[in-house]
């Protein structure tokens, strides 16, 4: 049996933050993730960001930054959300990356000596928010893009085009000799039609931007989003790399490859993809795993509609096991799911808080209660027993199956069934009836060993999507052993008391409450300083100044050094706004600066003045002004 499995999602497209219909694939791909680990696998798993494209050069023109400033920005803030997540990938790779850059030139080099590649004239119809070229049949009404719904635009260009049709029969030879290749079914049927319909070259350079991978035989061009971001795949495990052993291991000799992708990118990963792999001679290993969207009561979440909700929004209030859990439990393979708020708290409060969390609560109090701690065998059974362990053990196995199919809901559903049953079989037992019968001890034993059995196997058949929670259980039953699923089966044999108590592992919601909460837009509560004389507050010189050098006080996580041109003079000012900003994005901005403060010396720098920030209690923001000169007094 293959050990190795190596696991990618498609790049987050770099142009914005994460929602959490953005959120869900890489929340799904790490759950598969932390179950292959614990298989026993070496697992590799990918994610990153897709950092080229006129999107990015035009959302980068819009904020006044550089098209690297911007993806920088989004880098950081996303590799933090999947830290806070809990995300455990094992790779990020960025598309501005200079050796994923190198490697995408010379494979593009390697198209044109092939004749794979060649240079035309192109006149059609491209999505800008898509990266992607339509054809006139393929487009919606008013020649809206078919993906997104967005306008397309007319492009005229020269242009590097790639023989798609050369590979059309081999790719679809492929997939008929594949038919586990791509996931669902209904998919892959999709895409067996659009590639019988007859495929287009495709158009892989542009000329009218330039923040890309330059073409290196014709620089003016740069290539194509899709060509340029789908290596990434190999090109961060070190495809033909001096030392290519991650590639080697990962995907040259293994063949438990998943890729998981939203339905959205379907045509590009499962068209494209392949047929740039056949042009290149590279094995197509994986598996392509297709799943729908993370859908509001009102369509699709999009910034654009402002119905979209961040993942901080919830995990802020409610934990990051309750988001995990609600988004691979509501989203079933091939199909839509739904995020509304009403529907997040009935599943937190019927099956977190209720069915688990008051299980784990019942359990470990009766084990303390009527045992002190201690959870042993018992050598009478209840007529219930066999039931239980026939439940618990067939669990196992059709869970494991659907996890590795990357049925993720249904591996969730079935091992729900050990929770809910649990909670029956305390019922049946009524191990409170047993504990006041001394000729019933060796049952009451077989009970809370019943029970917590069921608790650990549970535990940790969950532990790849309540990955706080379930080490929690664990722990509570005094199991110092790492979890496994390997040898996973009823029978275990505790050494170790459990804990003489625990808090809650998830508190109840008053959903009215909390729907008021999440439906009240944020008011920023007022709390005014006492009034001051207009003769005071004339004392104060506030003048327009512009920054032109700004770095880092060292030894200062907090702290940045300024000079600011105010008119003729230069002042240096200290601030306490490095969390919000980098120092170089602050050059050329133009703020308000109180220039009649004494000088200070702040952390041994000297200070001259203070640059005016408005704060929501968390963050900083300097206050802007634009078309003003420096040195202008503020009334």
């Amino acid at each position: 049996m293959c050990k190795n499995c190596y696991i990618t999602t498609p790049i987050y497209y770099a142009s914005g933050y994460v929602h959490v219909g953005n959120a869900y694939t890489t929340i799904a791909a790490d759950t598969l993730a932390r179950y292959k680990r614990l298989e026993g696998k070496e697992t590799y798993y990918l994610t990153g960001m897709d950092e080229h494209g006129l999107k990015i050069q035009e959302a980068a023109e819009k904020q006044g930054k550089t098209p690297q400033q911007l993806v920088d920005d989004v880098a950081e803030h996303t590799l933090g959300l999947w830290k806070h997540l809990g995300v455990t990938n094992d790779g990020f790779i960025r598309t501005s990356d200079p050796r994923h850059m190198a490697k995408v030139s010379e494979l593009f080099e390697k198209f044109l000596a092939s004749d794979d590649i060649y240079l035309s004239e192109y006149t059609g119809d491209y999505c800008v928010a898509c990266e992607a070229f339509f054809t006139k049949t393929q487009l919606g009404e008013n020649n809206t893009c078919p993906d997104c719904g967005k306008p397309t635009r007319k492009v005229s260009e020269q242009s590097y085009f790639f023989r798609l049709k050369k590979y059309e029969k081999q790719l679809l030879d492929f997939i008929k000799a594949n038919p586990d290749f791509i996931q669902p079914e209904t998919r892959r049927n999709e895409v067996v039609s659009f590639i019988e319909s007859g495929l287009e070259d495709l158009c892989v350079s542009r000329t009218s931007f330039s923040w890309g991978i330059p073409v290196t035989s014709n620089p003016k061009h740069v290539i194509y989003v899709w060509l340029d971001a789908l290596f990434n795949y190999l090109t961060a495990i070190n495809y033909d790399e001096h030392d290519d052993s991650l590639y080697q291991k990962y995907w040259a000799n293994n063949k438990e490859i998943y890729q998981l992708v939203g339905k959205d990118i379907l045509r590009f990963h499962a068209v494209y993809w392949p047929i740039f792999l056949m042009a290149a001679g590279i094995p197509i290993n994986f598996k392509l795993y297709v799943h729908g969207w993370i859908l509001m009561k009102d369509g699709k979440m999009s910034k654009s509609r402002g119905n979209v909700v961040y993942p901080y929004d919830v995990t802020s209030r409610y934990g990051i096991d309750a988001l995990r859990y609600y988004l691979v439990k509501e989203l079933p393979i091939g199909n839509d799911g739904l995020f509304t708020y009403e529907r997040f708290f009935e599943r937190y409060n019927s099956e977190l808080a209720n069915d688990l969390g008051n299980l784990v609560s019942r359990t470990i109090s009766m084990i303390n209660k009527y045992f002190g701690g201690k959870i042993e065998k018992g050598s009478v059974a209840t007529p219930f027993d066999k039931d239980f362990e026939d439940i618990i053990n067939d669990t196992i196995v059709v869970a494991k199956e659907e996890y590795s199919a990357f049925h993720l809901q249904n591996a969730l559903t079935k091992v729900w069934q050990i929770v809910t049953r649990a909670n029956k079989y305390i019922d049946e037992t009524a191990p409170w009836v047993l504990a006041k019968d001394d000729a019933k001890q060796e049952e009451l034993k077989s009970v809370m060993y019943h029970l917590a059995e069921a608790l650990r196997i549970a535990s940790t058949l969950l532990a790849p999507v309540l990955i706080e929670t379930c080490p929690k259980v664990i722990e509570y039953l005094g199991i110092q052993e790492e979890m496994s699923v390997e040898n996973l089966t009823f029978g275990y044999e505790y050494k170790n008391n459990v804990v003489s108590s625990l808090q809650p592992l998830f508190k109840r919601l008053d959903v009215q409450k909390e729907l008021v909460e999440v439906n009240t837009p944020k008011v920023v509560p007022m709390d005014f300083k006492s009034n001051v004389a207009f003769d005071d507050f004339e004392k104060l010189d506030l003048r327009v100044g512009e920054i032109i050098e700004c770095k880092k006080v060292e030894k200062s996580d907090k702290l940045l050094v300024s000079q600011v041109q105010i008119g003729t003079e230069t002042r240096q000012i200290v601030s306490g706004i490095a969390e919000t900003y980098k120092p170089e994005d602050l050059i050329g901005k133009k703020v308000l600066v109180v220039v009649n403060l004494n000088p200070a010396k702040i952390r041994g720098v000297e200070s001259s003045g203070m640059l005016l920030c408005a704060s929501d209690g968390k963050t900083l923001q300097l206050v802007e002004i634009s078309n003003v000169n420096s040195g202008v007094k503020v009334k």
